[in-house]
């Protein structure tokens, strides 16, 4: 006897919260492949589901079972109202850096500016920025080349011209620059343990972990960034949420002359350090 959408969704849901998974994530994995909005669930979820389909979503909930994440069965994940390949050679973005990247545009218009996004990963702040202030010369660096080639599609897919350069910080960098932004790896070894099971087993270590009480890849860029910031220039990083004060006192070493400030983001956590 077929099964109607409801029903099968329904079992999937209850399976996965069994395991200690998001129920609601099969939802999701199902109408973003099948194109529907949540209005198009709801006139269809008592009509029968055809096998084929049935198949696809057991071999999804399979996968989220094991805290694979929804991101990478999918191949995507929206940022900033676009949508970026992701694979598991690049951290899924997240809605903070939405954040960092709101105001960075917030304070910065649309002059020639040089801007550096260190770590890009997906690439998807350098893209958002590109986007929003066509005049800026985007560079983006990465450590990992399997990331920067996925950086690379989204850049053509998403028509940003920006220059990707395979390197550690601002290594790559010779030219003086106006802006650097990053939110590189700054997960301690002592915080292993309050990760979340999916960023722990499949998220790339590279992009996730930093040395010193994640401290390591902001004293890299503060001492990297003394001689190749303009005097006007600015830097926007993203903070692990207990080392706001931390980023704030290396910065402020590096560059006395400047106000270093902690930003918190919408949930009400240090996220973002701004040196200006």
């Amino acid at each position: 006897m077929a099964n109607r959408y409801y029903e099968v969704l329904e079992r999937a849901s209850s399976f996965l919260e069994s395991k200690g998974v998001e129920g609601n994530s099969i939802l999701f994995v199902f109408l973003e492949r099948k194109g529907w909005s949540k209005t198009d669930w709801l006139l269809h979820l008592r009509e029968e589901m055809p096998k084929s389909e049935e198949q696809q979503l057991n071999a999804d909930v399979k996968r989220l079972a094991e805290h694979y994440p929804p991101q990478y069965l999918l191949g995507y994940s929206d940022f900033y109202e676009q949508r970026f390949l992701v694979s598991e050679a690049t951290l899924i973005p997240r809605p903070e850096t939405e954040e960092l990247v709101a105001q960075c545009l917030q304070e910065n218009t649309n002059l020639p500016l040089k801007v550096v996004d260190v770590g890009t990963g997906t690439g998807a702040i350098a893209i958002s920025l590109k986007l929003a202030r066509p005049a800026w010369q985007l560079t983006a660096i990465d450590l990992s080349e399997a990331a920067l080639a996925i950086a690379k599609k989204n850049a053509a897919a998403l028509q940003a011209d920006i220059a990707f350069e395979h390197g550690d910080g601002l290594g790559p960098i010779s030219e003086k620059i106006d802006l650097l932004i990053a939110n590189p790896p700054y997960i301690s070894a002592a915080e292993w343990s309050l990760m979340d099971q999916s960023v722990r087993t499949f998220e790339p270590k590279m992009a996730l972990f930093a040395e010193n009480d994640g401290l390591a890849i902001y004293q890299q860029l503060a001492r990297q960034a003394q001689s190749l910031l303009k005097s006007t220039g600015k830097i926007y990083l993203e903070i692990g949420f207990q080392q706001g004060a931390a980023v704030q006192a290396i910065f402020q070493q590096a560059f006395s002359d400047k106000d270093v400030r902690i930003l918190k983001d919408l949930s009400g956590n240090d996220r973002m350090v701004i040196v200006a």
